[in-house]
């Protein structure tokens, strides 16, 4: 059976969806406040900074992959108004439920679907922009989803993945300290799980760099792609055109 990793543990294929499904599970209801806590807030920036580069306009149809607690949703809805449509997206069932929620809270009642970025459900060229933030690294087979994002956007589409990345050299060492260390003791003082948290920080070491994850793109389908490191690379928004 095919391996891949889970964190630093390497896990069977088959495993690594049910793993990543129990810490989302556990991680849900605080997901928010450990994201402010996390980043000392940064994430809200990174976001707004995704949400201005995707220059969503009214009438568009966007598909928010890993779309969690709504933050991105929630934006594309407003930008492409009524006449355009976003739909919400998760593979984890609590955290979905938790954003639709927030969104229907706030007034927002968008078509929220428990799917698989590996297979998605939708037509080929059915998307005018397609977003992932801080899922891709948890995805086993990543090169297989960026295919299924390209297929579903329309030519001239945009994909956009927001993801935590390579830090510059000269952070590096603190930035590794605070994850490994920093990062599971507030899960466990927060959220009562520093098991998660961990697993979080070591999922973002496995990640691809920015280099090669532009390569990924390009290898899916992309023609173009863009690379904005945000925060000396902390995190790394990839922008992919579909030719």
């Amino acid at each position: 059976m095919a391996k891949t990793h889970f964190g630093f543990e390497t896990v069977d294929e088959a495993d690594k969806a049910r793993k990543v499904r129990g810490v989302f599970d556990s991680v849900a209801q605080r997901y928010d406040l450990m994201n402010d806590l996390m980043s000392a807030g940064m994430h809200r920036a990174w976001k707004a900074y995704t949400v201005a580069v995707a220059q969503v306009r009214p009438g568009h149809q966007v598909l928010d992959i890993a779309g969690g607690t709504g933050d991105l949703a929630r934006a594309f809805a407003r930008q492409a108004g009524p006449d355009g449509l976003v739909v919400h997206t998760d593979i984890n069932e609590t955290m979905l439920r938790t954003g639709r929620d927030r969104l229907i809270d706030e007034g927002l009642a968008l078509p929220t679907l428990t799917c698989d970025a590996e297979k998605l459900p939708f037509a080929d060229a059915r998307f005018d922009r397609v977003s992932v933030a801080f899922g891709l690294r948890n995805m086993t087979r990543k090169e297989q989803a960026l295919t299924e994002m390209c297929r579903v956007l329309k030519p001239g589409g945009r994909l956009l993945v927001l993801e935590f990345s390579k830090v510059a050299e000269p952070l590096r060492k603190p930035y590794d300290w605070y994850s490994m260390n920093v990062l599971p003791w507030l899960g466990k003082l927060v959220a009562g799980d520093g098991g998660s948290y961990r697993y979080l920080a070591e999922s973002i070491r496995m990640h691809p760099d920015q280099q090669t994850l532009k390569a990924m793109m390009k290898s899916a389908g992309f023609g173009h792609v863009d690379v904005h490191n945000l925060t000396a690379g902390v995190v790394a928004l990839h922008v992919g055109i579909k030719c």
